[in-house]
């Protein structure tokens, strides 16, 4: 299993509308996640900050890199495109991390 880590970045005041979004995360977009390989996903809010920060648990093979291509993600991406930010083609800013140590 392919584990990757990143950031986002909220815009002030809007980490309850975020956590509320995603209480209610759509079941088409759940299911497109996970036909795609990714088997685990959290984000985690560094509340003082506003920064994000995800790990994601992706299989083999995953096709992750189709998912901006498909309906459903871009419509997710305009969805929360006034919480966070993007770029131009709404997809959130992304920051990629690199692992400097784990532990099992």
């Amino acid at each position: 299993m392919e584990e990757i880590a990143f950031t986002m970045q909220l815009r002030p005041g809007v980490a309850a509308e975020y956590q509320r979004r995603h209480d209610e995360i759509w079941p088409e977009l759940t299911a497109l996640l996970h036909d795609a390989g990714i088997r685990d996903y959290s984000i985690y809010l560094d509340a003082a900050s506003g920064t994000l920060f995800a790990v994601q648990k992706r299989l083999p093979g995953h096709t992750t890199g189709n998912l901006p291509a498909t309906e459903i993600m871009q419509r997710w991406w305009a969805y929360m495109g006034d919480l966070m930010e993007t770029n131009p083609d709404n997809s959130p800013v992304v920051k990629q991390l690199a692992r400097v140590f784990h532990q099992k």
